[in-house]
C-alpha cells in the first residue's frame, strides 16, 4: 500500500484557521493551537448570537412602541389588542420606526386602535 503524505491538506486546514483568526490579539491570531479554540469560540457565539439578535431587537421595538403609546394615553398591551380587533395588520419593526420618525401618523394607528378597543 502507498504512503500517504498529508503536508497539502494539513497546510491548507492551519491556513484556513489562521486565516479566520487574522484581527484577532496575540497568539490568537498567529499560533495555530490557540487560533483553533479562539475560532471555535467565536464560531459559537456567532451562531448563539445571531438568535438573541432577534431577540434583543424585539424587545427594543416594544418599548419604543410602548413609550410613543404612553404618549397617547394608551398602554402596549391596549393598542395591539385594538389593532388586531381593527385588523391593522402594521408589525413591531415598521411600528416603531413610524414611532419615532412619524408621530403623527403613529397616532392615527392609536386612534382607530382605541376606536376598537373595548375601554
Amino acid at each position: 500500500m502507498p504512503r500517504v503524505k498529508r503536508g497539502v491538506n494539513a497546510k491548507k486546514k492551519k491556513r484556513k484557521i489562521l486565516k479566520t483568526a487574522k484581527g484577532m490579539r496575540g497568539a490568537r491570531g498567529k499560533l495555530y493551537r490557540i487560533a483553533t479554540e479562539a475560532v471555535d469560540r467565536a464560531l459559537a457565539y456567532a451562531y448563539r448570537d445571531r438568535k438573541a439578535k432577534k431577540r434583543e431587537f424585539r424587545s427594543l421595538w416594544i418599548a419604543r412602541i410602548n413609550a410613543a403609546a404612553r404618549l397617547n394615553d394608551m398602554s402596549y398591551s391596549q393598542l395591539m389588542k385594538g389593532m388586531k380587533k381593527a385588523n391593522i395588520e402594521v408589525d413591531r419593526k415598521n411600528l416603531a420606526h413610524l414611532a419615532i420618525n412619524n408621530p403623527r401618523g403613529f397616532s392615527q394607528i392609536v386612534s382607530m386602535a382605541k376606536a376598537n378597543s373595548p375601554r
